[in-house]
């Protein structure tokens, strides 16, 4: 069970903010971007969060509540709002 800080970071990492909904352009699906966000996704290793946020910058994402949430320290987790974006599982 979780219990103290832990479980509410990992719920805003799961549902995001829902007073903020984020609208993702398909534009910032580079093959980069998705390829990055499908490795994390399959492999639940989410330490590329980081290069994710630089991926999606140079796809031209201005977002800041997207980059923002993937340079955070997290933690970040298999459904993550963020990962679940680029590949569009939302």
């Amino acid at each position: 069970m979780l219990t103290g800080e832990r479980q509410p970071a990992l719920i805003r990492d799961i549902f995001g903010n829902p007073f903020r909904p984020m609208t993702f352009r398909s534009t910032w699906r580079s093959p980069t971007v998705v390829e990055l966000a499908s490795w994390m996704y399959e492999s639940r290793d989410f330490g590329a969060m980081p290069n994710l946020a630089d991926e999606l910058q140079r796809a031209g994402c201005d977002s800041a509540d997207l980059l923002d949430h993937c340079r955070g320290t997290g933690p970040h987790v298999r459904g993550c709002w963020a990962v679940d974006l680029v590949l569009d599982r939302i």
